[in-house]
């Protein structure tokens, strides 16, 4: 079960780690799917039987699918704020694609939160270090710092 946590505590939570979502398959109909939605076809991802004749031995997620990922690992393993009206990606910083993702693998989101700042009433932006990690791989597929901001009704934000 997700834990719940006020606004006032997400402070008190910076410089730790946050949670690791479950275990999410890549299998090669999400692959598809997300060529299709994208229109990035490229015969690495799509194509078993070209991409077999490759160094990853097969076709791989895109990069850009692991990221799209992230916000349902957030949901799973961040700990929800019971005030929150909504969240929004405000961006990420270095962005990194450290290995591939083969079809079939398993991958996870880690979350650190590494600042929250008020930006104005009713509004705090919160930087996570994220890493992606492949079940069983020596490397992450992939690490970023992640930019949100948190709307919230400003009543519930009381300073001590």
């Amino acid at each position: 079960m997700q834990r719940v946590i006020s606004v006032m505590e997400i402070k008190d939570l910076v410089g730790t780690e946050l949670g690791v979502s479950k275990w999410m398959d890549v299998p090669q109909s999400r692959i598809d799917v997300f060529a299709d939605a994208t229109d990035d076809h490229q015969f690495i991802h799509v194509d078993p039987v070209r991409a077999a004749e490759t160094p990853f031995g097969g076709t791989i997620a895109h990069g850009f699918l692991s990221l799209s990922m992230l916000s349902a690992m957030h949901t799973d393993a961040v700990p929800q704020v019971k005030e929150d009206h909504f969240g929004i990606n405000y961006g990420f910083n270095k962005i990194r694609f450290m290995a591939p993702v083969p079809v079939d693998a398993r991958i996870r989101g880690r979350f650190s939160l590494k600042d929250a700042r008020l930006r104005g009433p009713g509004r705090m932006m919160t930087t996570y270090e994220v890493t992606i990690e492949i079940e069983g791989g020596k490397k992450p597929a992939m690490t970023a710092t992640w930019l949100t901001i948190i709307q919230f009704d400003p009543k519930d934000w009381v300073e001590t």
